[in-house]
């Protein structure tokens, strides 16, 4: 068997473009895979069509060398856009291995540990009432483990100082409301400062939030170093890294607690398996991140039953979420989701079947940009 066409399906579902990818044999099996790059999406098309120049005639039943060959075939290796690229072929090639030997992916994997896999759920709003609302609606369906947010993150004027008081204040009443059985955690999305960060956590009683995700940028582990000696927070950390290189200072230095892994962006599952290893040597539980479609939710969970260090997977089906990016009738079947937790599913490969017919109507590519956010002095800041 071997590769004859890799072909790139930049979609809008929901509220933002997905891009999904096929991998087509010689024997007609076919695998499906994703790229995480959001908003980037025709970059990591380009990158699909320089590797499928040699991966055609190819064994799609090595995706490891592949891998290889992809990664180290370049003077500037690595990076986001082809770590993404990447990303989306691997998985591909496992869906295909998975459909030919006729067992689902985890079993590739080394096989399951778990039935279901939990998640975690998403509650947003721009009030305390709103925001308390969603949270009971969602503890009540079965939730235990909730990340708190904003709604209107794109909201502009955004100064960071005036929103640490306002959350602190909301996080500690929310707590009080739900009371110690649910998990909580909230999601700053790097736009803080170390000060800044360092401010929010100490404005809330111990044992208020049991994790905090993204507090800031991650190019500088010293940063957040020095981040870890002013609070006792626990840190979910990882969604926007791109390899095990990557993740190294943060798991060997202990500077997270959650590795927040992101199939579609880290390298597929030939690297996430690596990171979750190494994750498990130094006790670290992989929470992986999910915003994305149905293709990388499918992926995600496989890579969630196969590996025994897993606390949570995101999970937008909160009951009063709306973002709708699982939803399309291009996909004929996608993963199970029951009360808070996904069925691993035992159909081979990824257990994903694409109507080509629907994705051939689908809503086309759209250009968009993540939030531009300006301060009220009119500087830019990080979404």
């Amino acid at each position: 068997m071997k590769i004859s066409a890799i072909k790139t399906y930049p979609i809008w579902v929901g509220d933002r473009n997905q891009l999904i990818l096929k991998v087509e044999t010689d024997e007609g099996l076919s695998g499906w895979g994703e790229s995480g790059l959001s908003s980037r999406e025709l970059a990591v098309a380009g990158a699909v069509r320089h590797y499928e120049q040699f991966l055609i005639g190819r064994d799609p039943m090595l995706p490891g060398p592949l891998w290889q060959e992809m990664y180290r075939s370049q003077y500037f290796e690595g990076g986001r856009v082809l770590a993404a690229a990447i990303s989306a072929i691997d998985i591909a090639l496992h869906d295909i291995r998975g459909k030919a030997l006729g067992v689902p992916v985890h079993q590739l994997l080394g096989g399951k540990h778990r039935e279901r896999v939990p998640t975690f759920g998403c509650v947003r709003s721009d009030t305390i009432g709103g925001l308390k609302e969603a949270a009971f609606a969602a503890q009540e369906a079965g939730w235990d483990c909730l990340r708190l947010g904003w709604l209107n993150d794109a909201q502009s004027p955004y100064e960071p100082r005036e929103h640490i008081f306002q959350m602190a204040k909301w996080m500690t009443e929310i707590r009080d409301s739900l009371g110690v059985g649910v998990v909580l955690g909230i999601d700053y999305h790097h736009r803080l400062s170390v000060a800044e960060a360092a401010s929010f956590c100490q404005r809330m009683p111990r044992g208020t939030l049991d994790f905090l995700e993204e507090p800031i940028r991650d190019e500088t582990p010293a940063a957040y170093a020095a981040l870890r000696t002013m609070t006792e927070i626990p840190f979910a950390i990882g969604e926007e890294f791109a390899s095990k290189w990557q993740f190294l200072p943060y798991i060997e230095q202990g500077l997270t607690q959650f590795a927040r892994l992101d199939i579609c962006n880290v390298g597929g599952f030939t690297e996430a398996m690596k990171v979750a290893g190494w994750c498990e040597a130094h006790y670290i539980d992989l929470m992986p991140h999910n915003p994305l479609g149905p293709i990388c939710t499918a992926a995600t969970v496989h890579l969630s039953a196969a590996i025994p260090n897993l606390s949570y997977v995101e999970c937008w089906d909160t009951p009063l979420e709306s973002m709708a990016r699982q939803e399309s009738d291009i996909f004929a079947m996608r993963m199970d989701l029951s009360g808070a937790t996904y069925l691993v599913p035992n159909a081979p490969g990824l257990g994903i079947e694409v109507d080509e017919v629907a994705l051939s109507r689908a809503e086309p590519f759209r250009f968009y940009e993540m939030p531009h956010i300006r301060r009220p002095d009119g500087s830019i800041t990080n979404w």
